[in-house]
């Protein structure tokens, strides 16, 4: 019945010898452009012999994993450029460090101590915006691994740590299946079809193992590839690796039950139902047209999500007002965004309340019952005509969910309440709780807007666009200087300094008239960041940078700051961040 039974292990070292001496016939004396390297011809010619020299013996003892061995992937991914049999380059990113006036040896000065402690102190902080986009720049770049005091593997686990707290989805797909890596970083692969399948978008958990060129070493990595298979309506395939894998010494019953199942073999329900992984949660899912499953408030985030995104939670309009217990597993899960806010306070709304309830709502709310006082509360929001008692009555129910620890279950809807009122309504004891949690989110400005009054709002901007050549912002700058020198009245401020500073480093030159006009002052650079830049330590300063920025987004940052972080990007000729840069703190956007 199975496809194992048409092969055995003799056949099986047989067919790893012969694709890799198929492979090595094919790699001999190629050119190597490291931008444009095969990831599958990047293997070691040492594990080569290793793995041609594995007996039938061997492969019982080692237990080698070919969970996801597949003959011709298996012919196809063992390459080797004879070129690189004494070097090793692994160059895993996905900018080219050209587009940021970056280098691919921008680690190469970088000491490891150095680098573990900061990058220490920047998981700790909630990066802005501004300064995530830079962490993406410094550690996605291709550039060479940092040697000093800093092991490959640690440096991988820096990545994945970043990826994961920052936690965009589309990026760390790219990233894994760009660089075809999944071997390389389990834990971030296994992160990315947690959270997909979480989401309920299998498509999207499997489309990393489509292209993926080797065996998957991670064993829950394995298994979830087995899964997608069958999905993708490859069980021939699916059952060949599983069974190979079998007779390697793999052994997971609940796994297999819900295979076979999958598989056809049996249409008994397995009903067991795991909360180990996602995967395991999945599977007892889709093996039993019954399933049904009632969550607890330590059930794993990613199961809650899951039953979210697959409508198997609670419906609302069926829910007992007696079952409080399940209310208050609805709040829970409304916190952590698994059920609609609107879901919530429709149940709040269904609960009845007495007048004198009402009229008496800032004392009766305190003798009842948590849920049911937020219901009282939420329900006297809607009936209060009075602007001021109204913004009160929210204040008390966004101070009664945060007391319960649920603050997030009354983000949205305290937002749309607000936003029905008019801030010259409210009165000045209530303007800084309506101000924190009003949606005051606004179009970006992006539209540059110059102001030939400022130095530092002139088109000489134009420059770092890439809209004046050197030739015309040379000619403007010393235009603009005899103009300032002419009017007394004019005050040269940091940001104009920053702008010519800037233009400078560029190789534009300033009239010797002119260089008297403003001096440097209140600007001193951190010592450590000087010794980062003499030292050439690009990578290191990125970072320094980037916890100076920390929380802040760039245009809140004051001037004295923004001068030292320029005046590091022009020592180092880090130019093109250094224009990102100046673009967003210098101009007026509308």
């Amino acid at each position: 019945m199975k496809i194992l039974k048409l092969l055995n292990k003799t056949f099986l070292s047989i067919l790893i010898i012969f694709s890799f001496s198929i492979a090595n016939s094919f790699s001999e004396n190629e050119p190597v452009d490291i931008w444009n390297i095969d990831k599958e011809q990047i293997q070691e010619n040492s594990e080569n012999k290793e793995l041609i020299s594995i007996t039938e013996s061997e492969l019982e003892t080692e237990k080698i994993d070919v969970f996801n061995m597949q003959t011709k992937k298996r012919s196809d991914s063992i390459k080797v450029d004879e070129t690189l049999n004494s070097k090793e380059i692994k160059i895993i990113g996905l900018y080219d460090p050209e587009d940021f006036g970056l280098k691919i040896d921008m680690w190469s000065n970088s000491n490891g101590d150095q680098l573990k402690y900061l990058f220490s102190n920047l998981a700790k902080i909630n990066l802005s915006s501004d300064a995530s986009e830079l962490m993406n720049i410094v550690l996605l770049t291709n550039a060479y691994y940092p040697k000093k005091n800093i092991s490959e593997k640690d440096f991988l686990k820096i990545k994945s740590d970043w990826l994961i707290k920052h936690n965009n989805l589309e990026l760390i797909e790219e990233y894994l299946i760009k660089n075809d890596i999944l071997n390389l970083h389990p834990k971030l692969s296994k992160y990315l079809v947690d959270k997909y399948l979480s989401e309920s978008k299998l498509d999207e958990a499997c489309k990393i193992f489509l292209n993926n060129s080797e065996p998957i070493k991670n064993n829950y990595l394995s298994k979830f590839n087995i899964y997608c298979l069958i999905n993708n309506g490859k069980k021939d395939e699916a059952q060949l690796i599983f069974d190979l894998k079998k007779e390697l010494g793999f052994k997971d019953q609940y796994f297999e039950n819900k295979l076979n199942y999958l598989f056809g073999y049996t249409n008994e329900v397995d009903k067991a139902v795991s909360e180990k992984s996602i995967l395991e949660f999945h599977l007892a899912h889709k093996t039993n047209p019954e399933f049904f499953f009632e969550p607890k408030e330590n059930t794993n985030p990613l199961i809650w999500k899951y039953l979210a995104a697959s409508n198997l939670l609670y419906q609302t309009n069926e829910i007992d007002l007696d079952e409080l217990e399940k209310i208050e597993l609805i709040e829970y899960a409304t916190h952590n965004k698994n059920y609609l806010e609107d879901d919530l306070f429709q149940i709040y709304k269904r609960f009845q309340f007495t007048i004198d309830q009402f009229l008496n709502v800032k004392t009766v709310f305190k003798s009842l019952a948590n849920i049911e006082s937020r219901a009282l509360l939420y329900q006297s929001v809607l009936l209060e005509s009075d602007i001021n008692k109204k913004i009160e009555l929210m204040k008390l129910l966004k101070e009664a969910f945060i007391k319960d620890k649920i603050g997030n279950a009354f983000e949205e809807k305290l937002k749309d309440l607000l936003q029905d009122i008019e801030l010259d309504q409210v009165s000045s004891k209530h303007t800084s709780f309506y101000l924190e949690n009003i949606n005051t989110d606004e179009k970006k400005q992006t539209k540059i807007k110059y102001n030939d009054d400022l130095l530092h709002q002139s088109k000489l901007i134009k420059y770092f666009i890439g809209e004046y050549n050197q030739t015309k912002a040379e000619k403007d700058l010393n235009n603009f200087l005899k103009k300032i020198k002419k009017d007394k009245k004019y005050s040269i401020s940091k940001k104009d300094i920053i702008l010519i500073e800037s233009l400078k480093s560029d190789g534009i030159k300033i009239d010797k008239k002119y260089d008297n006009l403003y001096k440097i002052l209140g600007s001193e650079m951190p010592t450590d960041i000087q010794v980062m830049v003499n030292n050439n330590e690009s990578a290191s300063t990125i970072l320094r940078i980037i916890e100076v920025i920390g929380q802040d987004e760039l245009n809140t940052l004051d001037e004295d700051t923004l001068f030292f972080i320029i005046s590091a990007l022009n020592q180092l000729n880090i130019d093109s961040i250094r224009n990102k840069i100046l673009l967003k703190v210098l101009p007026l956007k509308v």
